[in-house]
């Protein structure tokens, strides 16, 4: 099986997987031994790839061996039999996958001897303590061994304890990487259990846990001594153990929160176990293999140091810990409610909010959600409101924790600064030593210990964090929000940045955890909740809040264009902040707003944010699939466009998948006399009846000048009809018609082509991309033909044509007076059609003063037809003929430069087989033409030796030329200087030498 024919096989197989499947065959894929060309292809690129994409990174960059044994391997731990056995059929010539044997997983020589007395049971009391330790590590509402399923799901993508996977010759450095909070600590002690049970010797094997947050904490030491540290009973077994490093597991626990110095973990590299360094180097000797090569590694660390760790780890596999899936969520909160419907009713709640059911990966947030919601319910409470913002979420959950009027100020601000301090030291666990430092003290957590706000460590009761990361970052808000008393606005700011330093972008990039502080910030801005607040805890609200977040976003230019990532950061903390106020300040400066939403939160967000835009005048929008349905929970059916948008000019809506309720909003709106809409561009959109539905809404828009439509248009009867009312608007100023993607039938344009005649506002015409056919054509150029037709541009571009319609086509070159840009290109039209034309340009009456003939199957021959017009009266002054073979057309071309008479002022020859030697007659032309202004020679393989002849010529005299693109492979010190020479002799003159890009010019930039 050739490359190709493997390529295409595989992405047949992979297309046939659902999103998820596709994420898990990617997981998997990534735990098995990578070949070294796939090892370094960056795990983001797999990770964004479709089923096509992956296929073709595979073929580049893995054997055909490896690739049909392990897709075999994966689809059988996907557990698609019908897969599989295609997969097997398709891929493996005997339908048998290859084994390879994997001497780290089987019996060694040594593993034969018997083991000494009493070490079996030895090593099962450990595991049997890890154990404890481990069941008693999971999260608040679990039952039934509800974590058994979630843990074991990502177990077997670990390759030192999975026997069937292939190995690799070095051993296994695991990373298990994710969020805070889904399970990657549970996951790696669950690890430690089953290293016994899967390494199936008589001698024992080793585990040893070593969390960071505890190393953080520890001075210089031996390897040894470190291990040694939380299991004296191995004291004096330590130097065997040791010597047998292929029995012992290391599990690094959260490397994310060892507290070093960047550099230190590289820092004095050491491989002698038994020499006392500082923590760090022994960790960083461990992770490089200097120290205890041949022993299995497992790290957990969340996203963060990830970089970091690819510097540092030999060839590591990544496993990303997803936490609970969205069925693992569901099975969650039936669960917790017991009632079916009650469960499915706050679980969708949860998920008409994007953010907060992402957060729902994490378990501990899933207790939260179904704690705060459960309550609601039981007091007859409306929880909807609830899940609209994550602080809503939160604020509820942290108030129904405590009785009202609980008087908690000082503690809750004594909470809220620890929380802040160890944001910004992105510190997530705090030792005792930590809360005296930071002047919070033991009684202070008490209360919000007994209440699930705080946890404490059960292995080591000197550690404290939150509950979960989140609340960690909504009580680094309260920090902000809660009015600062005298003697404490002085207090701790040297290491807690202010508002301002909160919200900037290089602070976020450096510490990504300010990011939901700031959104939580934002909530916190509310009146209501502020109350809320005061009247449980009986603290007081900072009333300047507001003011401070309106000055910290002054200083954007909101009048230009944001980034859509800066647009989208706006518009969510504005609808988090659910205070219309503060919209109304921060939007009404927005002209311009091009936004993507992909989920429903995202829709809402722009929402609340667009009915405060009282001068927006360009709309962009795109809308991902899912994000408008008709049956979703949240949709609100009355959701329209406030009137204040009275300003809107231009609305685009492309690539969007929309309902039938959505389109009727926004058509709604462009009904309305308060719109005046000028520009609308309508593209690819669904459902197709939106199309129908837009140009009934057009009709009567007497301000509309621009209308674009392109995508599968049903081209029916009513279609026909809305389009005749819309050309025939009384006072209708319609000038420039884009329509795109039509497959009509000859009689439907010659139906169209009567409408273009009853209108007298049309200027530009675009067909694009439409079945026209010479049939079809010919119709219309009947139309064009006629006296009252006022038409200016033309586009036909990929409609289909040939020769059979470019007579007709030159007759109205011949007598249509208006007619100024013409582009048909993409037209296989030929040397023929060519001819013909070129005897419409040669008449005095033709006007054409722009013609697009890119990729239209033009040789020599047509060169001599168009070099014969330009020496002739001929009005032409813009020629494309980009993406044709001209290959020695050139030198008959270079004949009509040379002639006075010729007025071209831009020519374009973008890959058009162009040879060096034609270059000693171009620049000859070149020297005597005064007219050329710009000339494309890019993508033509003209070389060093025919760059250097036409630099030559150009360096003689000052010409008309301003532009020149030409390809160059290499830059010569020889190309350099003529070129600064050229520059010199022509100082206006602007030369492109990389004018080698893949894809060819816009065809008709001078069309819009």
């Amino acid at each position: 099986m050739t490359s190709p024919q493997l390529q295409y096989t595989l992405q047949t197989l992979l297309e046939q997987l659902s999103e998820g499947e596709l994420g898990t065959f990617k997981s998997i894929l990534w735990a098995f031994p990578l070949e070294d060309v796939l090892q370094k292809t960056p795990w983001s690129e797999v990770e964004e790839a479709n089923g096509q994409k992956l296929a073709e990174i595979l073929v580049n960059t893995s054997s055909e061996c490896w690739i049909r044994n392990v897709t075999v391997k994966v689809f059988e731990e996907l557990n698609l039999p019908e897969l599989t056995k295609m997969a097997k059929e398709e891929l493996l010539e005997d339908g048998q996958v290859e084994e390879v044997d994997n001497p780290e997983l089987g019996d060694s020589e040594q593993d034969l001897a018997l083991a000494k007395p009493g070490e079996k049971e030895e090593s099962r009391n450990v595991m049997d303590q890890q154990s404890l330790v481990w069941r008693n590590s999971f999260w608040r509402g679990d039952s039934d061994n509800f974590h058994d399923h979630v843990t074991q799901r990502n177990q077997r993508f670990i390759p030192f304890l999975n026997p069937g996977r292939p190995t690799q010759p070095s051993p296994y450095t695991v990373v298990l990487h994710g969020p805070a909070g889904v399970g990657k600590t549970t996951l790696a002690k669950k690890c430690m259990l089953d290293w016994k049970d899967y390494n199936l010797g008589p001698k024992a094997r080793y585990a040893f846990y070593l969390s960071c947050k505890e190393l953080s904490r520890l001075g210089p030491c031996s390897f040894a001594e470190l291990i040694a540290k939380d299991r004296p009973e191995l004291q004096d077994d330590i130097p065997n153990i040791l010597a047998e490093a292929q029995r012992i597991l290391f599990v690094v626990d959260g490397l994310d929160e060892l507290r070093v110095p960047p550099g230190a973990l590289i820092h004095d590299i050491c491989g002698d176990w038994k020499k006392p360094k500082p923590v760090p180097v022994l960790l960083g000797s461990l992770l490089k293999r200097k120290m205890l090569p041949k022993a299995a590694l497992l790290v957990t660390t969340r996203p963060t140091p990830l970089k970091d760790l690819q510097l540092l780890a030999e060839k590591p596999i990544y496993i990303r810990v997803e936490g609970f899936l969205e069925e693992d969520r569901r099975a969650y909160f039936l669960r917790h409610f017991g009632d079916e419907d009650q469960a499915m009713h706050a679980f969708e709640l949860m998920r008409s909010n994007a953010a907060l059911f992402q957060l729902g990966s994490a378990p501990t947030v899933c207790w939260m959600v179904c704690t705060s919601l459960k309550l609601q319910m039981e007091n007859g409470e409306d929880p909807a409101p609830t899940c609209h913002t994550r602080t809503g979420l939160f604020l509820h959950f942290l108030c129904s924790r405590f009785p009202k009027g609980a008087q908690l100020g000082d503690t809750l601000r004594a909470l809220s600064t620890l929380a802040a301090q160890g944001l910004w030291a992105q510190m997530s666990v705090f030792h005792t030593e930590d809360l005296e430092s930071f002047g919070v003290q033991e009684s202070d957590l008490r209360p919000f210990l007994d209440r699930g706000i705080l946890r404490q460590d059960r292995d080591s009761k000197d550690y404290y964090s939150f509950l979960h990361l989140s609340l960690q970052q909504f009580f680094t808000a309260l920090f902000y929000a809660l009015e600062k008393e005298e003697e404490d606005r002085d207090r701790h700011a040297w290491d807690i940045g202010d508002v301002q330093k909160l919200l900037s972008s290089e602070e976020r990039v450096q510490n990504p955890d300010l990011i939901q502080a700031g959104h939580f910030l934002f909530g916190l801005a509310n009146e209501k909740r502020a109350t809320e607040l005061e009247t449980t805890f009986g603290c007081v609200m900072s009333r300047e809040i507001k003011q401070e977040l309106l000055r910290c976003k002054a200083h954007l230019h909101v009048k230009k264009p944001s980034s859509m990532a800066g647009l989208k950061e706006i518009l969510c903390c504005l609808y988090e902040s659910q205070e219309d106020e503060l919209a109304k300040v921060v939007m009404a400066p927005f002209q311009e707003m091009s936004i993507h939403l992909t989920n429903t939160s995202e829709m809402m967000q722009c929402y609340f944010s667009l009915k405060h835009c009282p001068d927006l005048e360009k709309l962009s929008l795109q809308v991902a699939k899912g994000v408008f349905l008709e049956n979703y929970v949240d949709f609100d059916p009355d959701f329209e466009l406030e009137s204040s948008n009275s300003n809107l000019k231009f609305l685009e809506v492309r690539q969007s998948f929309l309902s039938e309720s959505s389109v009727r909003v926004l058509c709604d709106h462009i009904a309305r006399n308060t719109c005046h809409l000028q520009k609308a561009e309508i593209k690819n959109v669904t459902p197709d009846t939106a199309y129908r539905d837009f140009c009934l809404a057009f009709i009567g828009k007497t301000t509309l000048t621009h209308l674009t439509l392109e995508g599968h248009i049903e081209w029916e009867h009513t279609m026909l009809l809305l389009l005749c009312d819309l050309f025939r608007t009384p006072k209708g100023n319609l000038q420039y018609l884009r329509f795109g993607g039509h497959s009509a039938t000859p009689e439907q344009w010659g139906d169209f082509s009567l409408l273009l005649k009853a209108n007298q506002s049309l200027r530009h015409l675009h067909l694009s991309a439409n079945l026209l056919l010479d049939e079809g054509a010919k119709l219309l150029y009947e139309t064009l033909g006629h006296p009252t037709n006022l038409l200016q541009k033309l586009s036909l571009e990929n409609c289909h044509l040939t020769e059979a319609s470019c007579k007709e086509l030159a007759e109205v070159l011949i007598v249509n007076q208006h007619l100024t840009h013409l582009c048909l290109a993409k037209n296989p039209i030929g040397d023929k059609g060519v001819q013909l034309l070129c005897e419409g340009l040669s008449y005095p009456d033709c006007k054409l003063q722009t013609l697009v003939l890119q990729q239209c199957n033009i040789t020599k021959h047509g060169c001599r037809a168009i070099s014969k017009v330009l020496q002739g009266v001929c009005s032409l002054t813009d020629l494309d003929l980009s993406l044709n073979h001209i290959g020695c057309g050139l030198w008959i071309l270079c004949q009509a430069l040379e002639n006075p008479d010729c007025n071209l002022k831009h020519l374009r020859l973008w890959s058009c087989s162009l040879l060096p030697f034609y270059c000693q007659h171009l620049g000859s032309a070149l020297i005597s033409n005064q007219k050329l202004e710009t000339l494309d020679l890019g993508q033509n393989h003209l070389w060093k030796s025919g760059i250097i002849k036409l630099f030559e010529f150009l360096k003689q005299r000052t010409g008309s030329l301003k532009t020149l693109r030409v390809k160059t492979y290499d830059t010569s010190l020889e190309i350099e200087k003529l070129s600064e020479e050229v520059k010199e002799k022509n100082p206006e003159l602007m030369i492109d030498c990389n004018a080698s890009g893949e894809a060819a010019p816009p065809c008709c930039d001078s069309f819009c």
